[in-house]
């Protein structure tokens, strides 16, 4: 099973997250790529850190929007996310490659994440953008999305995940960050629930519906307090049931 974190997300001299830490306990980084995160420094740091310590390095690309954090869906033209997706793409490659590192996979951040789910057109957009730029690249996504099922037809290696950290609809989508509940905190549950995730490829709703997902990864959000706590003891419930972690990508 696969752990992995968005992280990367700092800018200038404002600081989010403790990714020294999380860099330690995860096996792939989602690292952003200047867009709704993240900037050349931070991205240069982010990829050491990935290289150093053997952890694969994911584009975390989303909408052009720092102000709000990736958070605010956006009406964009098929050229427009094409163009801002491949972008992104080619400016983490490019800070990667000078450091020995290298971008093997990519998933989307934020609002265009949960826009992917049900949007074709955008989807279409993103994946266009990242088989211009590699034919092979594999991608993560929510299962069931536009993202994975087109690019998937396109001929790309997609990979489902999952996340330790927020509730979910009976649908098996995510319940919106603007209600209340949406994230979860009490790390016992939390443990518990990636523990059942990893083993039965199922996650409880809010409803109590069971749903499955069967992931290759799972998702620890960096941003949020206690994360670095929260990593810890994910991975160590994970090893205590003998889940082997390993990055997707490899």
């Amino acid at each position: 099973m696969d752990l992995n974190a968005d992280l990367g997300e700092s800018f200038g001299s404002w600081n989010m997250g403790d990714d020294a830490s999380m860099f330690r306990l995860v096996t792939s980084a989602n690292v952003a790529c200047g867009f709704h995160a993240g900037d050349p420094v931070t991205m240069l740091d982010s990829c050491r850190a990935a290289f150093e310590l053997d952890v694969t390095v994911g584009a975390h690309v989303g909408y052009r929007d720092l102000a709000g954090f990736g958070r605010r869906s956006m009406d964009m033209s098929f050229d427009e996310l094409f163009g801002d997706v491949l972008y992104q793409l080619g400016a983490l490659d490019g800070v990667a490659h000078a450091v020995g590192a290298s971008v093997d996979y990519v998933k989307p951040h934020g609002a265009l994440y949960n826009r992917l789910v049900h949007d074709a057109e955008q989807a279409s957009a993103v994946v266009a953008a990242i088989q211009a730029y590699d034919p092979g690249l594999p991608i993560l996504g929510l299962p069931g999305s536009e993202l994975l099922e087109q690019a998937k037809e396109a001929g790309h290696p997609v990979f489902v995940e999952a996340f330790v950290d927020r509730a979910y609809q009976p649908d098996g989508t995510l319940v919106p960050r603007s209600q209340e509940g949406a994230v979860l905190h009490d790390v016992d549950s939390i443990v518990e629930r990636a523990v059942r995730l990893a083993v039965k490829g199922e996650v409880v709703a809010v409803d109590g519906t069971v749903v499955q997902v069967r992931p290759d990864s799972l998702c620890i959000h960096g941003d949020t307090p206690g994360a670095v706590e929260m990593a810890a003891r994910v991975r160590a419930g994970l090893e205590a049931v003998g889940v082997a972690l390993e990055s997707f990508a490899h």
